[in-house]
């Protein structure tokens, strides 16, 4: 009887060893090697013959296909199934494709299966053949939910199942249109380890992509995150599908982002933002209008003219300087990188003028929301620069002054994309006093600056200063 090897893959990133070891040598992480049975090896070597030699030349000429030129090939026009929520339908490129697959991300609590449960429900109301697989919660536990999500919810089947089998015939049976598995990580062979193991994971993505494929449903598979808010599982769970979506935000707040890391059928540049409330998740539109009649008008407040894909949004940076007693002053950011925030204040400090060694610096990107272009620096030093020098970035009218830039090593400002739209932005919401970098077209209302030095005194130089404390004026003349 021929032995059963075994070989150790890692549950965080999918690094197989021979032997186990407390540290999985790929990602680092510790504790994460699991044992799992080896593929059989292969009694002809491969591409080679019984007697170890290659193969001759000719041997597999009978199974070569016909190579055909790109613009011979036919391009047929699918229809997209609209979820009718147009955030969604905008971050995936138009709608679901037929036979695709969706990988939907994102922390315990922030809303999957509620805006799951949406698109569903708008599917069924639109007449599409829709199924909800629940491997987590039972079928009375997912009722619940849909109650609160109106009439149309209530009329979407649900299977509560965990085991592969049952839920593959099934889709075989049932053949929907759409299908929902909430989750991939707690589906598992009736052969194999564990709910959530590496292995598991590959069997019931490998199994689910097949019947999609072949039935042509389009399926939304509802995914982990680990601590660090990568998806769980191995990395060949992202790349098998055809599209991987991240819905984040902080349950504590009510706004909610939604974007695709990777997209076969679309942008992946776009986001889509949602708000929270009592019936369930709601579009927002025109989320601009939220966030500049939030803003403080206070020092250490500016709005940002960010893109976010194709669409303009204007965000308020809020930054917050004090002294410390720490040997280390502490650097913390929600909302943008804090490695990014490390060089903004090393500019700040060796261009500006701006003394930070002996202050904490905090910046807050406001309502939750997370950006990562580079056009967020100026920002953030015009933010931390008011906070420092207690002086309010407004116009003399009283409106916040918006701005957009990245930030150069020498302190040079560096020009971003879709300058004109980010101006237009600020324009539509009466912002007429926006600061950017030189260098590109001329437009209307913009003031350009060639270096943070310069952008920082133009910009204190519209606002007026504040009363400030003790500590505050000890840190403005350190400056």
């Amino acid at each position: 009887m021929a032995r059963v090897k075994t070989r150790y893959t890692c549950s965080e990133c999918g690094h197989v060893a021979g032997t186990w070891t407390g540290r999985c040598a790929g990602c680092g992480e510790w504790n994460t090697l699991e044992e799992t049975r080896a593929p059989p090896a292969s009694r002809s070597g491969g591409l080679r013959g019984s007697g170890g030699g290659a193969r001759g030349a000719g041997a597999y000429s009978g199974l070569a296909g016909k190579p055909v030129p790109l613009r011979d090939v036919a391009s047929p026009d699918v229809p997209r199934l609209q979820t009718r929520i147009g955030e969604l339908d905008r971050v995936l490129g138009g709608g679901l494709v037929p036979g695709s697959l969706v990988l939907l991300g994102g922390s315990p609590g922030i809303g999957k299966s509620t805006l799951t449960g949406m698109a569903l429900a708008n599917l069924a109301a639109s007449g599409a053949r829709t199924l909800y697989v629940s491997g987590e919660e039972s079928a009375a536990q997912v009722r619940l939910r849909a109650e609160r999500l109106g009439d149309a919810a209530l009329s979407v089947p649900a299977l509560a199942e965990s085991q592969l089998e049952p839920v593959v015939a099934t889709l075989e049976v049932e053949r929907p249109d759409v299908c929902v598995i909430d989750s991939i990580q707690t589906l598992h062979g009736a052969e194999g380890g564990a709910a959530g193991s590496v292995s598991q994971i590959r069997e019931a993505a490998a199994a689910l992509t097949e019947v999609a494929k072949w039935l042509d449903i389009a399926l939304i598979l509802v995914g982990h995150v680990t601590k660090d808010g990568n998806l769980a599982g191995p990395r060949v769970l992202e790349h098998l599908v055809d599209c991987v979506l991240r819905f984040e935000g902080e349950r504590e707040r009510t706004y909610r982002t939604i974007r695709a890391s990777k997209n076969r059928f679309g942008a992946t540049s776009e986001v889509g933002v949602f708000e929270m409330r009592e019936g369930g998740l709601t579009e927002v539109a025109d989320p601009s209008a939220r966030f500049v009649e939030e803003a403080t008008r206070a020092p250490g407040s500016v709005v940002l003219a960010s893109m976010e894909g194709s669409r303009p949004v204007l965000v308020e940076v809020q930054a917050l300087v004090a002294p410390t007693e720490l040997d280390n002053p502490r650097r913390m950011a929600n909302g943008i990188d804090r490695n990014r925030l490390s060089l903004v204040l090393a500019v700040l400090t060796r261009h500006a003028g701006i003394a930070l060694g002996s202050a904490d610096v905090f910046v807050n990107v406001a309502g939750g929301v997370r950006v990562d272009e580079p056009g967020a620096d100026l920002a953030v030093a015009l933010a931390v620069a008011s906070a420092q020098r207690n002086q309010a970035l407004v116009t003399p009218d009283g409106r916040p002054l918006a701005c957009f830039g990245e930030l150069g090593l020498t302190g040079e400002l560096r020009l971003v994309g879709h300058a004109d739209r980010r101006v237009a932005e600020a324009h539509k919401f009466g912002l007429r006093s926006v600061l950017g970098p030189a260098g590109g077209e001329k437009l209307a209302g913009m003031s350009t600056h060639s270096s943070i030095r310069s952008a920082i005194k133009d910009g204190l130089g519209r606002g007026r200063a504040e009363p400030a404390a003790t500590s505050a004026e000890a840190l403005g003349e350190a400056a």
